[in-house]
């Protein structure tokens, strides 16, 4: 029998590139290589590495055209192209047919995608009728919906390892499905879901199989890149995540040796990138800071680079912590402050203390780690003012800015508040859709922070050596650098000036009609300096909206 695990492309204005080693499929390998090593398992990668087209926007997100009208090619841009990242359904289609499987596995990780999930399916059923089971968070989030398409015939919701075995095991044998934990199928025509079962214990999956790519597949900085998960499960239940609905609440924690024997082992076969990709790797504090111990015993000479490209939970650091991770390798930080609105927390359900991120913020800066901290836009209930406020406090912070303007999920708890999802609810579950507003703020509101941040990002890069620069002397500064560079403070320029944002186009500068300037002007007036990741500032603000 032979398996194929494919991950299908995807389509929107922008791509992560550097996550997408599809580890979860890889973990399914390794699970069916230990318990059915008679069973071929093929991993597929069809959307990494297989370039990308332009395609017409989707009628759904159509409306976007007007806040993404022009192709910027300034430090200020948004989007404009809509792509097809990967390759296309029928060359898909053609490649499974040519493999010849007997069961085909789709991941389907993120419900703003999931029709690209079902385009596949089409594309290889109108090629090849070989039964098709899908699998992921959106699957687990929505799973009679995914059922019920007629190009798939199975699905598996939550943790995979154990109910692929078990189905596998009734594939191939008696094929009593209803005994299969966690797995949805169809019976006379009718939807059935079984119920769920705990997976294997965690120290008991196997080292995720990379076998079917080459060590430089996925890259970060030029390195080989691999993504480690030292834990699965979520206590904290934020109101706006999914991760319970696939991983549950109890946090498992894999043990040290375990963890480090993978690391070992990624390093012999010329790994040099590991990338914490788990939702709480520093859930348990006294285990994170063994582990870091270990790795810095581990790799004395530092030949190694340790990420945590996922985020880390800034409440489970301390001073110690945050010291031997850097000197384990870590470089780079990524923390969520979200808000610092206490009722948006609440809302949310989320753990927060302004006292606690402060002194992570400025320890990592000391310690010479690159943080970047996000921070929600657009969350419903928060007020437009709360927003313009946590925006100018990170402004000030030795942090580059992420902002990640809100969408509803799926499985998440908040999403029981809102109407059942529709198809086009679905795919506008994405930042770029712009899709919620709320009598506190409108689209053009979030928009304009959006690019608020880009701007404060793009002063934050310009480089200078004393302590402090005011705003005129960083911004002439940029006009020595790269073009980009120079267009930035030119633009700048011209919206203190002139009231409008430009993009800068081939056709020569264009406005930005969605773009508020009076809203970025209310903010900027808030911001009292502007820190840099190297613990500098630029001053002298207030001569630009006075």
């Amino acid at each position: 029998m032979k398996l194929l695990l494919v991950q299908p492309p995807i389509r929107d204005f922008y791509d992560t590139d550097i996550r997408l080693e599809p580890i979860g499929l890889c973990y399914l390998k390794a699970a069916v290589r230990k318990y059915l090593p008679e069973i071929k398992v093929v991993v597929k990668d069809y959307h990494q590495g297989r370039g990308r087209r332009s395609i017409p926007v989707p009628p759904e997100l159509g409306d976007l055209k007007s806040f993404y009208p022009w192709h910027d090619k300034s430090p200020f841009s948004t989007f404009y192209h809509y792509y097809h990242f990967g390759a296309p359904f029928q060359v898909i289609a053609e490649d499974i047919a040519e493999e010849r499987p007997d069961l085909i596995i789709l991941s389907s990780l993120f419900s703003a995608y999931h029709r690209e999930v079902l385009c596949t399916a089409q594309a290889v059923k109108q090629q090849t009728d070989v039964p098709i089971m899908a699998g992921g968070p959106h699957v687990t989030a929505m799973p009679l919906q995914m059922l019920n398409q007629r190009w798939i015939d199975f699905i598996i919701r939550g943790e995979g390892e154990r109910p692929l075995v078990e189905f596998l095991k009734a594939w191939t044998g008696d094929r009593q499905y209803e005994k299969v934990p966690n797995l949805g199928w169809k019976r006379d025509g009718r939807l059935v879901l079984n119920d769920n079962a705990e997976n294997f214990p965690v120290d008991e999956l196997p080292v995720p199989d990379f076998s079917d790519f080459p060590v430089t597949r996925y890259l970060f900085e030029k390195h080989p890149l691999c993504f480690i998960i030292t834990s699965r499960g979520c206590p904290h239940g934020c109101g706006f995540c999914s991760v319970q609905e696939t991983f549950g609440a109890a946090y498992r924690r894999r043990s040290i040796e375990n963890i480090l024997r993978e690391i070992k082992q990624r390093y012999e076969e010329g790994y040099r990138v590991f990338d914490f990709e788990d939702d709480n790797f520093t859930f348990d504090r006294a285990l994170a800071k063994e582990l870091c111990q270990k790795l810095t015993e581990l790799f004395p000479k530092r030949d190694v680079r340790m990420v945590a490209m996922n985020g880390i939970a800034y409440w489970h650091l301390d001073t110690e912590l945050l010291g031997l991770m850097q000197r384990a390798g870590f470089t780079h930080l990524n923390i969520a402050l979200v808000s610092l609105d206490a009722a948006t927390h609440e809302a949310a359900h989320r753990p927060h203390s302004t006292q606690k991120y402060l002194e992570v913020v400025r320890e990592s800066a000391r310690l010479g780690l690159k943080t970047v901290s996000y921070q929600i836009l657009g969350f419903p209930g928060e007020p437009l003012e709360s927003m313009i406020q946590t925006l100018a406090f990170s402004a000030g912070l030795p942090v580059l800015l992420g902002a990640s303007p809100f969408y509803l999920t799926p499985g998440s708890p908040m999403a029981d508040r809102f109407p059942p999802f529709s198809d086009e609810d679905l795919i506008r579950a994405r930042l770029t859709a712009l899709a919620r507003e709320t009598d506190q703020f409108k689209r053009e509101d979030i928009y304009t922070l959006f690019i608020t941040t880009r701007i404060i990002n793009f002063l934050k890069s310009i480089p200078f050596d004393a302590p402090e620069l005011a705003l005129k002397d960083a911004l002439a500064v940029a006009d020595g650098m790269d073009a980009r560079m120079q267009t930035g403070a030119e633009l700048l320029r011209r919206l203190f000036k002139d009231k409008t944002l430009f993009a800068a186009t081939e056709d020569g500068l264009k406005p930005l009609a969605k773009f508020k300037p009076d809203l970025f002007i209310l903010a900027w007036s808030q911001i009292r300096k502007i820190g840099t990741q190297a613990g500098k500032a630029i001053t002298g603000l207030s001569d630009y909206y006075a």
